[in-house]
C-alpha cells in the first residue's frame, strides 16, 4: 500500500487552509470596522473540519433524488456565517474591532501551531525516506 500525502498528513493540511481562509475573513471584518451597514462574518471551523474529515474517510452524502439538496456544491460562502453582535452600532455595523483583533490573533497562533505540526510531519517523512 502506497503512502500518500493525504494519509501521511491527515486533516492538518485542511486545518491550515481553513486558518488561512479565516484570517482573510477576519482581516476583511477589521478593514470594514467603520463601514456603515457592514455585517461581520466568520466561518464555522468545526463544520469545515468535519467536511475535510468526511472527504478523507471517503464517507460522503449522495444526492439520490432530484428534490434533494446538492451537498457537492458546498464550500466558498456556504461555510461563511454572519456574526451576532454583542452590541450593534447605530449605523448597522456589527464589527467589534477589539473582539475581531482578538479573534485574528488567536487564529494566527492556531495557524502557527498547525504549521509547526505539519513541518514536524514533513521532517519525520524526510528522515524516514533518508533512513535516519
Amino acid at each position: 500500500m502506497a503512502i500518500t500525502f493525504d494519509r501521511a498528513l491527515g486533516i492538518h493540511q485542511h486545518a491550515l487552509q481553513a486558518r488561512v481562509q479565516r484570517a482573510e475573513i477576519l482581516a476583511n471584518n477589521l478593514a470594514n470596522a467603520d463601514t456603515p451597514g457592514f455585517k461581520a462574518r466568520d466561518v464555522d471551523f468545526q463544520a469545515m473540519m468535519q467536511k475535510a474529515q468526511d472527504s478523507l474517510s471517503g464517507i460522503s452524502m449522495e444526492k439520490t433524488h432530484a428534490g434533494h439538496m446538492d451537498t457537492a456544491a458546498g464550500g466558498g460562502d456556504s461555510d461563511l456565517l454572519y456574526r451576532v453582535p454583542d452590541q450593534p452600532s447605530v449605523d448597522g455595523n456589527t464589527v467589534d474591532a477589539q473582539a475581531e483583533q482578538t479573534r485574528f490573533m488567536r487564529n494566527a497562533m492556531d495557524y502557527q501551531a498547525s504549521f509547526q505540526f505539519l513541518n514536524s510531519k514533513f521532517t519525520g517523512l524526510t528522515k524516514a525516506l533518508k533512513g535516519e
